[in-house]
């Protein structure tokens, strides 16, 4: 188990050549059957680091560059009419979209608008696109790893809350340090690299990995805790919004899988505060200034975890 873990992580790291952590938090998410929010500048490998994943599993895989003239019809799909040019007779048949891919990558996700993003909300909360009165299953595993860019940059829409709270993880890459910067100017690992990368990890294997982080124990003293952070959430001054029920759900279920991948079967309190910073903070709204917004909830759950003691 531990060991295709690692072959994962290792291919991963071949071409994205960031900050390992950026790698880890990916896998966890993948583990906990998660979908992933990379926001960031242009630039630092958020399309690079989604697409190596993609190329690490055996699984199908779509992109969608989204735009700000696209329509849902673009990514969920469309009826169209055959015709049987010798009778005559036709009959419409849905065409999928690209969302029906085991791996989407949902590239600029900011860029399309609120109508074209809703059309992601069934697709990632349950698994299925409602299209013509018709329910489809997508297919399993079934994972969505979107990228932004800053809401401040031009020609962006923001995500609604609703949007945001399906996002079991956003992340930001940040810029790599001077000596990985260096190695990506050597190797040019989106180019060739990139391209080179073979599947280490079958869709078969990746579902049986997902079922152990089920399998994790959660002690009791640890999903207390995990509410008494989400209540604390709920009253703290500092927010307009705490942490719902889901979110919680979500923090749990991540540090299952920080557990697994450490290697253990039971969840100890760094899984979960260790995951704090990249589970709750979309999911949370900061009182005052938008601009002010991002650190006003670090500081806001930096003194939820002074005030809510960890189990011993």
């Amino acid at each position: 188990m531990h060991e295709r873990i690692s072959r994962l992580r290792e291919n991963i790291r071949r071409v994205y050549l960031g900050d390992s952590r950026s790698v880890d938090h990916l896998i966890r998410c993948v583990l906990a059957r998660g979908h992933l929010l990379i926001e960031d500048v242009p630039g630092v490998g958020k399309t690079v680091l989604a697409t190596a994943l993609a190329r690490s599993i055996d699984c199908s895989f779509s992109r969608i560059q989204l735009t700000p003239d696209m329509l849902p019809s673009d990514v969920l799909g469309v009826s169209v009419y055959d015709r049987n040019p010798a009778t005559g007779a036709g009959a419409f048949t849905f065409k999928p979209g690209p969302i029906f891919a085991q791996v989407v990558l949902a590239d600029e996700i900011n860029r399309t608008p609120p109508r074209t993003q809703a059309a992601l909300l069934e697709a990632m909360g349950e698994g299925t696109v409602t299209t013509e009165g018709k329910t489809i299953a997508l297919p399993t595993p079934f994972l969505l790893i979107a990228t932004q860019n800053p809401a401040e940059f031009e020609g962006t829409y923001p995500l609604p809350e609703n949007q945001l709270d399906r996002f079991l993880m956003r992340i930001a890459l940040g810029y790599p340090d001077p000596a990985d910067e260096r190695r990506i100017l050597d190797l040019r690992p989106s180019g060739v690299r990139l391209h080179e990368l073979q599947p280490v990890l079958s869709a078969t294997e990746l579902i049986e990995l997902q079922s152990l982080v089920d399998g994790v124990k959660l002690a009791p003293a640890l999903a207390d805790y995990i509410v008494a952070i989400a209540g604390a959430s709920r009253r703290s001054g500092a927010l307009a919004l705490g942490l719902s029920p889901r979110g919680g759900l979500a923090l749990a279920q991540v540090a299952r899988a920080t557990a697994l991948m450490d290697g253990r079967d039971y969840v100890i309190p760094p899984d979960i505060t260790d995951n704090l910073g990249v589970v709750v903070p979309h999911r949370v709204i900061a009182r005052g200034a938008v601009g002010a917004a991002s650190a006003a909830v670090e500081d806001a759950l930096a003194e939820i975890l002074r005030q809510v003691p960890a189990p011993a």
